[in-house]
């Protein structure tokens, strides 16, 4: 596997982690829909959470959060609502981003931004 995957994926475990311990229900990981992939699908109270996971091991091209473009983004909706579709879903639900740091030799950054976005105002 390239660097950069693993990377991702221990990202990915770390934000699931962290999720866990902030009392959100993990209901899917890697969810694929067409040519789009929801890194995490969680729930927390009533609502829904679509999550995107940024890892990198520096802020040299910027800040992880900054990497969800538009295009990105409008994957994420399309995703977002055909698995809503798939089961029944029609109530509250947003698109989280959590950014993570791995930088060598000091313990991984994790930050989560709710609400980082919604459809229709990309």
């Amino acid at each position: 596997m390239a660097r950069h995957h693993e990377t991702g994926k221990r990202g990915e475990a770390l934000a699931a982690d962290w999720l866990r311990q902030h009392d959100y229900e993990i209901l899917e990981q890697n969810w694929r829909y067409s040519r789009a992939e929801v890194d995490i699908i969680a729930r927390k109270g009533d609502a829904l959470i679509f999550l995107e996971v940024k890892t990198r091991r520096s802020q040299k091209f910027g800040h992880p959060a900054a990497f969800v473009n538009p295009k990105k983004r409008r994957f994420l909706a399309d995703a977002a609502q055909e698995y809503m579709r798939k089961v029944g879903h029609d109530w509250i639900f947003r698109f989280d981003i959590i950014s993570v740091l791995l930088i060598p030799s000091q313990p991984p950054l994790i930050e989560h931004f709710p609400d980082a976005f919604f459809p229709g105002l990309l």
